[in-house]
C-alpha cells in the first residue's frame, strides 16, 4: 500500500505546543491510520484497531480509522505525535535541489495487530 503524510488542522509540526493546549488535544488526541473501508475489510481491520505499519526503514502502529478520505490502496497519517513517528518509516533521501526529505510518501505493508 501506499503511505501518505500530512498535518491535522489541530496541531502543528510535532505537536510540542499545540498537544499541551487542551482544545486541540480534545479533537485530535493521537495518531489514527487513516484506511478505506474496502482496504480495511480485506485487511481484517476494524474501526478503532491497532493495525502495524511496516516500510523498508521500520514498523509502528496506531488506531485505525476506517474512512472514504482515503484512496483504495493508500493509507493516510498525520506527523504530530511522538507515538507513532510516521516519517521514521518514511525514506530521509533529500531532494538534489531543495535538500527537502522524502517524508511525504513511501510503500507500506498494512496488518491488524
Amino acid at each position: 500500500m501506499i503511505l501518505s503524510t500530512g498535518r491535522v488542522l489541530y496541531h502543528y509540526h510535532t505537536g510540542t505546543m499545540t498537544r499541551k493546549s487542551q482544545g486541540p488535544s480534545e479533537r485530535c488526541p493521537e495518531s489514527l491510520v487513516e484506511i478505506n473501508p474496502v482496504d480495511a475489510r480485506r485487511l481484517g481491520i476494524e474501526e478503532g484497531q491497532f493495525v502495524k505499519i511496516t516500510s523498508r526503514r521500520g514498523t509502528l502502529s496506531a488506531k485505525a480509522r476506517l474512512t472514504d478520505r482515503s484512496a483504495q490502496g493508500t493509507i493516510f497519517m498525520n506527523f504530530h505525535f511522538h507515538e507513532a513517528a510516521v516519517n521514521l518509516l518514511t525514506n530521509p533521501a533529500l531532494d538534489p535541489i531543495g535538500k527537502i526529505p522524502e517524508y511525504k510518501v513511501c510503500a507500506v505493508k498494512v496488518e491488524a495487530a
